[in-house]
């Protein structure tokens, strides 16, 4: 009633001709009021994590001036982290916060873009390459794998340019998002640019990616599933075992590429506006989803990890394969389960 009345008021100043006085809300701190765990439901984060979010970024969200009040760098990221969490339209994430629905688009565009742009800068392989490929052996006794690759489906709005390519094979409007991750759900890579027409071998084979597993920039095993071309970095499953080494290999190939199922499920339930669709222009699309990647990888740093029973050794053993001839990834394949598994 009290909101009622002040806009009636406002409206009567206005038609008879008087100053209108300006209101300034009282914006509560949402973490000085609300328990450790409602704060978690809500943005996804604990306490702890949103106030390590906001000193990394507050340099570049705060906004000295003297003619109004804006928003504080803590606010402008707690809308950003309830929009994520939530999908939900800006009017709704406004109401909750008491500001209004332009002061959150304005928040969410400066805040999203600010966490992909960090995530364009740590988000990359581990330098503890030993470590890495040990971890991986735990889960099926696979050697030498660095990570596992796949492509996610976001579901966009129809855009008003181009609007044909982002129908994917499901028949929506999807961007295609080709990631990797480590067997601790961290994501180590993510391209987040093309529409949900084109292949996700098309997107590898133009990506930065394959252009330094091409080189040897990195060593190691990335897995892929059978959308993707069998290269000596890149192994694939069979699509038809002919021994029983290459049925071994699949199961070992399988069980560690899952890994990258779970990660986009755990990726999309923290973050469900990456499943319920955004409205926004596929540009900023892609920014919400390296945003995301970001804080994915920072609430996996900050102790929200899986801890895994599986019983296998770490000491996996040296691959050393008796092939010349490196352009050929289906032989290459067909040696290392033969002279491995």
């Amino acid at each position: 009633m009290a909101d009622i009345r002040r806009r009636i008021r406002r409206i009567r100043n206005r038609i008879a001709g008087l100053p209108i006085p300006r209101v300034f809300q009282d914006r509560t701190n949402p973490l000085e009021v609300m328990s450790e765990l409602e704060v978690f439901n809500r943005y996804r984060f604990r306490p702890p994590s949103i106030i390590q979010l906001v000193d990394r970024a507050y340099q570049s969200m705060v906004r000295p001036t003297s003619r109004s009040n804006p928003l504080p760098p803590l606010l402008s990221v707690l809308v950003t982290l309830q929009f994520l969490a939530t999908g939900t339209h800006y009017i709704v994430v406004g109401a909750v916060h008491g500001i209004s629905p332009s002061s959150v688009c304005r928040a969410v565009k400066g805040v999203i873009k600010l966490f992909a742009e960090i995530g364009s800068r740590t988000i990359g392989f581990r330098s503890d390459v030993a470590a890495c490929k040990a971890e991986f052996y735990r889960i099926a006794a696979f050697p030498n794998v660095i990570g596992v690759i796949d492509g996610t489906h976001i579901r966009v709005q129809a855009p008003q340019e181009y609007e044909g390519d982002y129908v994917n094979r499901k028949g929506y409007h999807s961007i295609n998002v080709q990631m990797v991750c480590d067997s601790s759900f961290r994501f180590l890579n993510v391209v987040a640019k093309w529409p949900g027409s084109v292949h996700d071998a098309r997107i590898f084979r133009e990506s930065e990616l394959c252009q330094q597993l091409e080189s040897g920039a990195l060593n190691g095993y990335i897995l892929g599933d059978s959308g993707y071309p069998s290269k000596p970095y890149l192994l694939t499953p069979y699509l038809a075992t002919r021994s029983q080494k290459q049925e071994r290999y699949n199961r070992a190939q399988v069980r560690t590429h899952v890994v990258i199922e779970q990660s986009f499920g755990i990726l999309k339930r923290r973050f469900p506006c990456l499943s319920y669709g955004l409205r926004v222009e596929p540009e900023i699309c892609c920014t919400i989803i390296v945003a995301c990647v970001f804080l994915h990888n920072f609430g996996l740093s900050n102790g929200d990890t899986l801890d895994s029973n599986d019983d296998f050794n770490d000491d996996q053993p040296e691959v050393q394969l008796n092939f010349e001839g490196t352009r050929n990834g289906l032989l290459y394949r067909d040696i290392l389960a033969e002279q491995y598994f």
